[in-house]
């Protein structure tokens, strides 16, 4: 019973990370409420086979590692899916995680050349580009009859300083919860407007085995993969930091080989999760708290969860309880989770020596480059089409920003990252 009561912790406070990323996607790509059903609860199911990929030391690294979706793709899987459509959507996270799983063996090598200057610089351009995904959520969606009303602004609002009070004025797994605490209390609220549907959870199936290409088949398009590539390289830098604590944590010895596995496990989630339309993943930080806080370091812990996440997954009707969350509430939560990846990458910045003038000029020139681009994409178009991979996405060309002029200016002398790696 306890480690069933310890599987439930893990897999609460990951949910309102894992199931957000779907609802955000699915909305902004003009899902149906069925759709999105279906995108949480596979979405759901995938984070519990990703987990087991990880935990299980014959394919993985061996350690409690819970992988979700990675908030780092949101921006640009809308900016596919808008623009090229879900089968160039799915067929370039396939793609990408095919490369992931390539480079999985050299990539703590090739991780020289992807820095905190440039991952920081990175993160923190994609953390810029969704703040606009969420005030168009706050004000009631874009193309809303009800857009900019003063309700819709209040609901959103409550719903961010309820998470900043229970932020406050709690700890421990209550903190660790608190966006789906919030999440919660504005959709009550909501309720008493009228605004929230369960048509959804009504029309949704008890139970549902996942389809794969449930809404197509692969397309491939260079841009697109390029660009999810670069993705995946930063949730892999990410996940190195969780691979080390959970080392430490569980005294746990790792060495290459063991982070070329768990590397490795992610690339194989992504392929797996895009042929059944999910989505990119990472190792979740929060659950490493609760391993460090429980103290419970027994992978029988994380095996429960896995069957939790997949039982949870084989039922719609569970999955869409998530999308009754109306627009203004799911905003509100988002300028908070939105406004942490940017932050995430300014803390990831600031491990860098700014008293070189070089290092400031860095950051500079390829974030403003990438935000640039980003809210001017026709800037460059008359380069044409066949560049448009590169001239019209803010964050692919962010990215070669950064770490050209890295290169340019540092070379390959970055001695943090390889006493990282080490």
């Amino acid at each position: 019973m306890k480690n069933l009561l310890l599987s439930i912790q893990h897999l609460l406070a990951m949910y309102a990370g894992a199931i957000i990323v779907p609802i955000i996607v699915g909305k902004a790509l003009g899902f149906s409420g069925e759709e999105i059903a279906y995108l949480v609860s596979i979405d759901i199911f995938m984070c519990g086979v990703a987990t087991f990929l990880q935990v299980y030391k014959g394919i993985g690294i061996g350690l409690p590692v819970v992988l979700g979706c990675t908030f780092t793709a949101v921006t640009p899987m809308i900016m596919i899916g808008s623009k090229h459509g879900i089968d160039v959507l799915y067929g370039s996270l396939f793609a990408s995680g095919i490369i992931i799983v390539l480079i999985a063996p050299f990539f703590s090598y090739l991780v020289k050349i992807f820095p905190p200057i440039v991952t920081g610089s990175v993160v923190t351009i994609i953390g810029i580009t969704l703040m606009p995904v969420a005030m168009n959520n706050l004000a009631g969606g874009q193309g809303s009859k009800t857009y900019g009303d003063p309700l819709n602004i209040m609901l959103g609002l409550l719903t961010l300083i309820m998470i900043l009070v229970i932020h406050r004025l709690s700890s421990g797994f209550i903190r660790s919860i608190a966006i789906l605490l919030g999440l919660m209390i504005g959709t009550i609220v909501a309720s008493f407007f009228g605004l929230v549907d369960v048509s959804a959870v009504n029309n949704s199936n008890w139970f549902e085995l996942p389809k794969p290409f449930r809404f197509g088949g692969f397309q491939f398009e260079i841009g697109s993969i390029l660009l999810f590539v670069i993705v995946g390289i930063v949730s892999l830098i990410e996940s190195t930091g969780v691979y080390h604590a959970l080392s430490e944590i569980t005294q746990t010895p790792i060495d290459r080989k063991d982070i070329s596995k768990g590397y490795r496990a992610e690339g194989i989630a992504i392929v797996l999760g895009s042929i059944f339309n999910a989505f990119p993943y990472t190792a979740y930080s929060q659950n490493v708290g609760l391993v460090s806080l429980s103290g419970v370091k027994s992978k029988n812990v994380m095996y429960g969860m896995v069957a939790l996440l997949i039982l949870a997954g084989s039922m719609p009707k569970f999955g869409a309880l998530a999308t009754i969350i109306p627009t203004p509430v799911l905003g509100g939560a988002m300028i908070a989770m939105f406004g942490m990846v940017m932050a995430y990458g300014v803390k990831m910045l600031g491990a860098i020596d700014f008293t070189k003038q070089d290092n400031l000029l860095i950051i500079a020139v390829s974030v403003g480059v990438g935000l640039g681009i980003t809210t001017v994409p026709g800037a460059f178009a008359k380069f044409g089409e066949d560049y448009a991979w590169l001239t019209q996405n803010g964050i692919v060309l962010g990215t070669l920003t950064a770490i050209l002029l890295n290169l340019f200016f540092n070379g390959l002398n970055n001695q943090q990252i390889e006493e990282t790696m080490k």
